[in-house]
């Protein structure tokens, strides 16, 4: 009789699952309504960020404020510095020379509609014609040119 006694929970496995799971709730019915109390100041100081992150924009210069040479830097540096998709290098007399025949005019005109990769303004559609002259003129002087840039 005892290997039937043993061998009772396997025949039943539904009465050991319902013996665990009325067990299981037990335990947890056991700490119903027995809240601590909780210090909300503690709480509140506990939970406090580590620190902050505070954006600002950068501050933008004032249209048609910004030198040749800023707007090199920014703007026309990302393909002229290195001769990026064909871009006549900074400088580089040798690929500047047929296009400084145009003369400035003829450059700026070239970039303000854009030429084969370079898009119009070289994609900074925010540049003034006045900023956009100070740039041609100043990309224009790296290779010898004598183009004076406008105030």
């Amino acid at each position: 009789m005892s290997d039937l006694l043993r061998s009772a929970p396997a025949r039943h496995p539904v009465r050991l699952v319902l013996t665990l799971g009325v067990a299981a709730l037990a335990t947890q019915m056991a700490g119903c309504g027995n809240k601590a109390a909780v210090d909300e100041e503690l709480a509140a100081k506990l939970t406090q960020p580590v620190a902050s992150v505070v954006l600002t924009a950068a501050p933008a210069a004032a249209p048609g404020s910004r030198s040749g040479e800023d707007i090199y830097k920014a703007v026309c540096s990302a393909c002229h510095a290195s001769g990026a998709a064909g871009a006549p290098k900074a400088g580089d007399k040798a690929a500047w020379g047929p296009r400084l025949g145009a003369g400035l005019a003829g450059l700026v005109k070239s970039a303000t509609n854009g030429k084969n990769a370079m898009p119009p303004k070289g994609g900074a559609a925010d540049l003034t014609d006045t900023e956009l002259t100070r740039a041609v003129a100043f990309l224009a002087n790296q290779a010898g040119a004598g183009f004076k840039e406008p105030q």
